[in-house]
C-alpha cells in the first residue's frame, strides 16, 4: 500500500492572516534576543529613509500588530504608544544627503544597521523585512520577504519606522510650507509634483531620484 499523503487544509478565503511569533521562536526567542527590522520611506521623492528595530515581549504584546500599510494613521499611533512602553525600540535614519551619495538601497541598509545598533540591548538575531540583510549588521540575521505581515517583531518595526518618519515629515511641512509633506509624506503624488514644479525642489528633496534630477537638469 502506498504511503498516505498529508494534505494541508486550506484556510477559508475570508480568513485574515496576521503576524505571529513563529519566526522569532525559530530564531531562538525568547531565550535569545531576537529583533525585527523594517524601514519606511524608500520610495518618496523627499525626506530621509527611517528604519526601526524592535524586540518584543510576546507575553506583553499589544493586539493588532500588523504591516503598517494595513493600518490607518490613528491605529499606528496607538500601537506605537503601547510598544514604546512594552518593547525595546531602536531607530536609525539615513539622510537625504546619504541617499543621494550612496543610493537608496545602500542608505536603507545603513539606516537598518543604525536601528539595530541603537537598541538598548544588543540582539543576537535579526529578522529583516525584504530580500536581503544589511551587510554590517552586528548579529546573525535572516531576510524575510513580506516579513511585516508574518512576524510580530517585524510588524512592530514597520509601525515604529512609519510613525517616526511621518512625524519627521510633519515637522518638515512646518519648515517648508507649500509642498504638502504632511499629507503625502514625500511620495510623488500629482499634488506633490505640481508643488515641486511651482516652488522648485527643497533642500529635503532627493536629487538622485529621476523626477527631481530631471527638474534640476532638464534635457534638451
Amino acid at each position: 500500500m502506498p504511503p498516505l499523503k498529508t494534505i494541508a487544509k486550506k484556510k477559508p478565503a475570508s480568513a485574515v492572516m496576521l503576524p505571529d511569533y513563529a519566526l522569532e521562536m525559530e530564531a531562538g526567542a525568547p531565550a535569545r534576543l531576537v529583533c525585527g527590522v523594517d524601514e519606511a520611506g524608500r520610495g518618496p521623492l523627499a525626506g530621509p529613509v527611517v528604519a526601526a528595530a524592535v524586540i518584543i515581549d510576546f507575553s506583553n504584546c499589544p493586539d493588532g500588530l500588523n504591516d503598517s500599510k494595513k493600518l490607518d494613521a490613528v491605529r499606528r499611533e496607538e500601537l506605537f504608544a503601547v510598544l514604546s512602553g512594552c518593547a525595546e525600540i531602536g531607530i536609525g535614519v539615513a539622510s537625504v544627503e546619504e541617499i543621494d551619495a550612496v543610493n537608496i538601497l545602500q542608505a536603507t541598509m545603513l539606516a537598518m544597521t543604525r536601528a539595530v545598533a541603537s537598541l538598548p540591548r544588543a540582539p543576537q538575531f535579526a529578522l529583516v523585512d525584504g530580500n536581503r540583510c544589511p551587510p554590517d549588521i552586528t548579529c546573525a540575521s535572516r531576510a524575510v520577504i513580506g516579513g511585516d505581515g508574518l512576524a510580530l517583531s517585524i510588524a512592530a518595526a514597520s509601525i515604529a519606522a512609519k510613525v517616526t518618519r511621518d512625524r519627521m515629515m510633519a515637522e518638515l511641512a512646518l519648515a517648508h510650507p507649500g509642498y504638502g509633506f504632511e499629507r503625502h509624506m514625500g511620495y510623488g503624488t500629482p499634488a506633490h509634483l505640481e508643488a515641486i514644479s511651482r516652488l522648485g525642489p527643497s533642500a529635503h528633496h532627493r536629487r538622485s531620484f529621476a523626477p527631481i534630477r530631471n527638474i534640476l537638469s532638464p534635457g534638451p
